[in-house]
């Protein structure tokens, strides 16, 4: 079959079946032959690289309305195809609050011409929406509702039982949950001390997370409700998780898989600081065990950007959060190269995941008719992440100065070289990504 816009030659190919060596044509912003023959307008020499599905990351918060001092929608999603990520779920925590159809059309239009990746947007919940949900998770660029079970960055919370039952029991999609009991975390807020970040997992603790994991896993069985669990930090959680597959995905982070309480903390001080907290190296061990035998879905990178001006404020007074979406990819390429993950792992974790646990269409494998996203990789290079390579706003991130094995070098969204080798396309063409369930309005 002759006549593509673009051919990717040369590279080894990561199909559901395996790696192959093959040549792939795309046509029309979709994949047209994989084992391509014929011209195309354009050609990208891959030899010696690895064309991965294009990486999804279910978990960015970019900061637009409201706090675009921190970041917007332009930059983090520059941030995001510097670091070979084709298309992100952003979050509703704004200023307004992304909780209602006219802020989720609003982000729509901001996002037109200034957003590199495809994107989908987050609906809050709130005890004012919850009874409009069932309608606003339909509504298109939307990927369902997010529920705060503790205060974070922002002023979306639902804690009381009665609401989250409301909320749950207004929809039908899957529920995204960043579970933290917020009475537990009031009662402990005398555990913070003044000036010492590293107080901040003993005051938002393990039984903090567990209490409202357990809590929301049994609001869920009860309205027959799926959930994704966002950022767990705990093995035990993953081991209950674990028991409720049939209702429960959910989600780990690179920050917690890579960074440890007893290191991070004495070097990096406020800037490691995050909900839910970076805990111990024993966690850090406890998440790989349980990643290791399948229980989490997806990994998400919680791209949570301040400045460095609020983040240096004395702790507890800095804000929780670090960006993470240039570094998710990275990060997870070193792990595979050291032998913490097989690549088909990481695959699963960072794009066939997602496509399955949401339903996104024609996107997270690389297969004949799917949209063509690709994100390339050099398994081999040994480079160290170094401020100039940021593309946040934020301008810095723990992993300044941290030498890895593994580089993203192409990031390919429908057919269109938008990232390659370090250079950015000229104009930002992102679009809505769509879903099984709201295919059909």
């Amino acid at each position: 079959m002759a006549g593509f816009d673009l051919k990717l030659t040369g590279g080894t190919v990561h199909l559901p079946g395996g790696p192959v060596v093959a040549d792939i044509g795309v046509r029309d912003g979709r994949i047209a032959e994989i084992g391509a023959t014929g011209d195309a307008g354009e050609t990208l020499d891959c030899t010696g690289l690895d064309i991965l599905p294009g990486v999804i990351d279910t978990q960015v918060h970019f900061r637009e309305p409201g706090l675009e001092h921190k970041e917007d929608l332009a930059t983090g999603s520059r941030a995001a195809v510097m670091g070979g990520v084709t298309a992100v779920f952003e979050m509703p925590n704004t200023k307004p609050n992304t909780d209602s159809e006219a802020a989720i059309a609003d982000k729509l239009s901001r996002a037109k011409g200034r957003m590199w990746c495809d994107h989908a947007f987050y609906v809050g919940a709130t005890s004012a929406n919850a009874d409009a949900l069932v309608e606003l998770e339909k509504l298109p660029g939307t990927c369902g509702v997010k529920i705060f079970m503790g205060a974070s960055t922002g002023d979306l919370l639902v804690s009381e039982d009665s609401e989250l039952a409301r909320v749950l029991a207004s929809g039908h999609r899957r529920v995204a949950i960043h579970a933290e009991d917020e009475d537990r975390m009031n009662s402990r807020a005398g555990e913070r001390r003044e000036g010492d970040p590293s107080s901040h997992p003993v005051w938002r603790d393990d039984e903090s997370a567990m209490l409202a994991t357990r809590r929301i896993l049994k609001l869920a069985r009860e309205a027959k409700r799926r959930i994704h669990v966002l950022h767990v930090t705990t093995p035990a959680e993953l081991e209950l998780l674990s028991q409720h597959k049939d209702i429960a995905t959910c989600e780990v982070t690179p920050q917690h898989l890579t960074l440890a309480a007893e290191e991070a903390y004495p070097a990096v001080g406020t800037y490691a600081q995050m909900n839910p907290p970076i805990r111990s190296a024993a966690h850090r061990e406890g998440l790989w065990y349980w990643l290791n035998q399948g229980v989490p879905d997806v990994i998400g990178s919680d791209h949570a950007p301040h400045t460095r001006e609020e983040k240096a404020k004395p702790y507890p007074q800095s804000p929780s959060g670090m960006p993470g979406v240039q570094t998710l990819l990275p990060l997870l390429l070193d792990h595979v190269a050291n032998g913490r993950m097989t690549l088909e792992r990481l695959i699963d974790l960072t794009s066939a995941g997602a496509q399955r646990i949401f339903g996104i269409v024609r996107k997270g494998r690389i297969v004949t008719g799917y949209d063509a996203d690709f994100t390339v990789v050099d398994l081999k290079r040994r480079w160290t992440i170094e401020e100039s390579w940021l593309a946040s706003r934020a301008g810095w991130s723990p992993f300044t100065g941290r030498e890895l094995t593994g580089m993203p070098v192409g990031t390919i969204i429908r057919g269109r070289r938008v990232m390659w080798q370090g250079d950015l396309a000229d104009r930002a063409e992102g679009e809505p990504m769509r879903f099984e369930a709201t295919a059909f309005g």
